[in-house]
């Protein structure tokens, strides 16, 4: 699960949320390497042909351009979800990408946690509301780990409550 609860008082929870990573950046250089040479194998027929430097900007634009894909979607994975929950208090801290900060706080007390399974922009989708604002938690999980979390955090809630 790309969330976990860091160490806290006992009469406080952090919980820590984060996207999924399918390609560790140590992989990375790997895979564009492995891209590279399979792209180049095709061209050593070419060798010494002047088709060769036809071909081989589009190659290296190939290259380039996921090479330019992979980091943006490492950039664009960079949230970050922070819930601090307490007896009196909740603040959620969503650390979004290129360094943006959005923060919500809320009574716990009036606190509904909401699954739409259908209703909103992904399916599963979990909502937070308290004090009449509105905000999602972890749209960046799978369905089931949404679904997972409310239960987890209904659980947690009522222990603090």
């Amino acid at each position: 699960m790309p969330y976990e609860y860091l160490p806290a008082p006992p009469t406080e929870t952090h919980l820590h949320l984060w996207p999924h990573r399918s390609l560790p950046k140590r992989g990375f250089a790997g895979f564009i390497a492995a891209t590279a040479a399979l792209i180049a194998v095709p061209l050593l027929s070419l060798i010494g042909n002047p088709a060769l430097w036809v071909l081989l900007p589009f190659l290296v634009a190939a290259v380039a351009g996921i090479w330019l894909a992979i980091q943006r979607s490492y950039r664009d994975g960079e949230i970050v979800e922070d819930l601090h929950l307490t007896s009196d208090l909740i603040t959620l801290t969503r650390h979004g990408p290129r360094g943006r900060r959005q923060d919500w706080q809320g009574n716990p007390h009036w606190l509904r946690l909401t699954l739409h399974p259908t209703a909103g922009p992904v399916p599963n989708y979990l909502t937070m509301k308290a004090e009449g604002r509105e905000v999602e938690l972890g749209a960046f999980l799978s369905e089931d780990e949404r679904i997972a979390l409310r239960a987890d955090l209904d659980r947690r809630l009522s222990a603090l409550r």
